[in-house]
């Protein structure tokens, strides 16, 4: 499971540095069309936006790989060795439970009629594209997830 973790991670390392660069060079086209000639590009602000929202899923699974989140660990720093292993392996189960709950309602929320039907508007690309990363995140987080759980449980480190 870490190795397929591990790939994954590099995918996404990838693919956000190409979201990222892309982001960047529209935008910057954007002002200088904008700006210097008189000229501005209508689909600029969308196609930043689904970029945008590929990032941040794309970051946030990449963020649960490193278990780079926010967290207050007062709790964990002051109980036996046992007891953080178990609240952790708890912890990764609720996030592993939410994970599939969300990764479910996501897919049926994608090919719903609703979305399949639905174009962007200055692009007028489907929709479903930019709203796959949805479940696209939650499917690489759910690894992730699994995949420190199971150092977890093999190793009895609970970092």
């Amino acid at each position: 499971m870490n190795t397929l973790s591990a790939g994954i991670a590099k995918f996404e390392k990838g693919l956000a540095i190409v979201l990222i660069f892309f982001m960047a060079v529209f935008m910057t086209t954007s002002v200088l069309f904008r700006y210097f000639l008189n000229a501005p590009l209508s689909w600029v602000g969308e196609i930043s936006i689904f970029l945008l929202i590929w990032i941040t899923f794309i970051g946030g699974s990449l963020g649960l790989k490193y278990k780079s989140q926010a967290s207050v660990t007062i709790l964990l720093d002051n109980v036996p060795f046992l007891v953080r292993k178990v609240l952790h392996i708890i912890g990764h189960l609720i996030m592993i439970s939410f994970l599939l709950l969300m990764l479910y309602y996501s897919m049926k929320w994608i090919t719903s009629s609703g979305v399949s039907y639905q174009r962007a508007n200055s692009v007028n690309i489907p929709m479903w594209i930019p709203y796959t990363v949805v479940p696209l995140g939650f499917a690489c987080a759910f690894v992730h997830i699994t995949a420190n759980l199971t150092t977890i449980v093999k190793e009895g480190e609970a970092k």
